[in-house]
């Protein structure tokens, strides 16, 4: 990428980056004392975010996704993607999914997807840094397939047991073998936020980079923050920074920005927002899955990364946001999940509220606690879950809502029959009832106290 014409600026000529061919792996150990919370380091420097201007979301559920939880049918397989298409709308906003091949199953669930003939989001594969996978790829007619080039010291050295030259030399070999039957390799830097950046991560990618000029196809680097070490602050240094690492893949690496994807977990509860901070730091792509089900701790969520998208893109782009409440119901009902209730925009009680004082703002203007249209955007309108700090206006809120009564045909928290059913709800906690009432419990009761509403 000339980032020169991009941004107006004289720009020094890239630096040739040589590989570290060390004795020793660099295990960043003051870091990751193993008997100890990892440390975040600071160096202070910092530079201005760089939003793509053009930038979209990638699927993994059907790979990362199925590795945290029971391998979903054909059917769910196809049924979800059909959702995820609906969902990214026409412009790609969810982009691509990605698919293991090893299993009858995996390849007959491509094969269904790929029968829908949806531009977006297109199938990949993914599969190991041995040749013969590809076979796989070539047979099931994919252009693009996912490569694991792990990264850091612990997997070179601990786990593969090789010397950062003969990893970086295997790796290369595979990129090549992609490269002559004309499919994109995408690299997975696995271990990204534990690797030694400019020591094999440059060094490495500029190579990728080199080969993709030579054979005209665009090879794609996925950043891997495996363990969740990433952090969202420009001011933290690497390994762990994730808008240094992005910078660097662009500005050192020479990688462009619609070659760039961010693969997250969510070890540390910052798996979204270091999604979000890729994007503003200049990383086209972000990987998620649905419902953030995934290796561990798990993945962005998709649903998640399309509102932060809406959020920093300025509008929805033809995303169906409604399609998220859709989601949530077939998790639920058909593949039987379990998805906390205040799980946000999907859970069954994430815009309800409890408390009386909340029920009574929201009566006069549910925008004081509503965080937007959630019955508009996601068909959830604004709930309320009666107990014993309800009072009449979370009572009347609950008779609108269920009722879906507008404007003047509200009911006041002064109607008597509200009052009744007031009455009987205290009467319950003051028997020591503990537990939230049921809507059934409730519907039960406003029969008699609002028959004429309720008949």
């Amino acid at each position: 990428m000339d980032s020169s014409k991009k941004r107006k600026l004289i720009e020094p000529k890239p630096i040739k980056y040589d590989l570290q061919d060390v004795t020793e792996p660099n295990l960043y150990e003051e870091l990751f004392d193993y008997d100890q919370v990892c440390k975040i380091s600071f160096d202070n420097v910092t530079f201005p975010m760089e939003l793509p201007a053009n930038f979209w979301i990638t699927d993994t559920t059907f790979r990362d996704g199925q590795q945290a939880r029971p391998p979903y049918t054909v059917n769910q397989i196809v049924s979800i993607f059909d959702m995820l298409h609906k969902l990214g709308g026409p412009n790609g906003v969810i982009r691509q999914s990605e698919f293991f091949l090893y299993s009858p199953t995996d390849r007959e669930a491509v094969e269904k997807c790929l029968e829908r003939n949806y531009r977006f989001p297109e199938v990949t594969g993914w599969i190991r840094a041995v040749k013969a996978d590809f076979k796989l790829v070539k047979e099931i007619g994919l252009k693009e397939t996912g490569i694991l080039t792990s990264a850091s010291d612990y997997h070179i050295f601990l786990k593969l047991k090789k010397s950062r030259r003969e990893a970086m030399n295997s790796y290369l070999e595979i990129v090549r073998a992609a490269l002559d039957e004309g499919i994109v390799p995408r690299c997975h830097l696995e271990d990204i936020t534990r690797a030694d950046f400019y020591g094999f991560i440059i060094p490495f990618v500029q190579e990728l980079m080199k080969l993709s000029a030579e054979s005209g196809i665009p090879i794609k680097i996925r950043a891997c923050d495996t363990m969740g070490y990433g952090v969202p602050f420009v001011e933290a240094a690497l390994p762990r920074s994730v808008p240094k690492l992005i910078h660097g893949l662009i500005y050192d690496g020479g990688v462009p920005s619609e070659q760039l994807e961010w693969h997250g977990h969510n070890d540390f509860h910052k798996v979204l927002v270091n999604g979000t901070s890729a994007w503003l730091y200049g990383c086209s792509a972000v990987n998620g899955t649905v419902l953030g089900f995934g290796e561990r701790t798990g993945n962005p969520p998709i649903e998640g990364l399309i509102i932060d998208y809406i959020s920093l893109f300025g509008s929805d782009n033809g995303v169906d946001t409604t399609v998220i409440t859709d989601v949530g119901d077939y998790f639920r009902k058909e593949i039987k999940a379990q998805i906390p209730d205040n799980y946000p925009f999907v859970g069954a009680e994430f815009n309800t509220t409890r408390a009386g004082i909340h029920a009574d703002g929201v009566t006069k203007d549910e925008r004081i606690y509503n965080i937007f249209n959630t019955d508009k955007l996601l068909k959830r309108p604004l709930g309320v879950t009666i107990t014993n700090v309800s009072g009449t206006a979370g009572i009347a809120h609950w008779v609108n809502t269920t009722l879906r009564l507008k404007g003047e045909e509200r009911i006041d928290k002064r109607n008597p029959g509200i009052v009744t059913l007031y009455q009987w709800v205290s009467e319950q906690y003051n028997n020591g009832r503990t537990t939230g009432i049921a809507n059934e419990e409730m519907v039960e009761q406003a029969k008699t106290a609002l028959p004429e509403y309720f008949a």
